[in-house]
């Protein structure tokens, strides 16, 4: 039996693992989410590696899996992170309007026996989404709601923003932040059911 742990603070996240009934508990990491890298994938790939590894060393759990997380949006390879104004998400939406972007999450899950990493499973995850051309209005009209200032590229997918979208290429559950179902068979793999934390065949 492994304890399921999401290293991460997102309401999404936890939305998402409670949606499809996973058992599990929260702790959050304290890394510092500073956007270093140019490459995307690369950055992801390292935010959510220092989540779930920052994770294991405060875990009392003898067997555990461990699950860090982090999203961006990317336009034109141009990555685009939590706005930190409303200016900042206006020129976000602005730049979006009528294009299409990528949504790239990396997952890290750490697989903990006998209080010691077992396994690593790393992977990018990555879904393309198309905007409808917004104008002024329908742009300072939904960062009027609030829901841009914590989310990656400035919009939620699942939220108010959901009007423009055109047409989204790959896992949904991708852009809002967890990519369950490639984890699901990922753990599946690894013979640990992510729903129950029961060893399976």
């Amino acid at each position: 039996m492994y304890q399921l742990i999401l290293a991460s603070a997102s309401p999404r996240r936890k939305e998402i693992l409670n949606q499809v009934g996973a058992e599990f508990i929260t702790i959050v990491s304290h890394i510092e989410e500073h956007m270093t890298q140019t490459n995307p994938k690369e950055l992801v790939q390292k935010l959510s590696y220092e989540k779930a590894t920052e994770v294991a060393k405060r875990v009392d759990a003898t067997n555990a899996v461990i699950l860090g997380a982090d999203t961006v949006v990317v336009l034109e390879n141009k990555i685009l992170g939590k706005p930190s104004s409303m200016s900042e998400a206006e020129q976000m939406l602005e730049m979006l309007s009528g294009k299409v972007h990528e949504v790239d999450t990396g997952v890290c899950i750490l697989i903990l026996e006998q209080g010691k990493i077992k396994e690593e499973i790393s992977f990018v995850e990555q879904t393309k989404v198309e905007f409808y051309p917004l104008t002024k209005e329908e742009i300072l009209s939904y960062i009027a709601t609030g829901e841009s200032m914590d989310k990656a590229g400035a919009y939620a997918l699942q939220g108010r923003s959901a009007p423009y979208i055109a047409r989204i290429e790959g896992d949904y559950y991708n852009v809002v932040g967890l990519p369950i179902a490639k984890i699901y068979q990922e753990l599946k793999r690894h013979k640990i059911n992510l729903i129950t934390g029961e060893k399976c065949k």
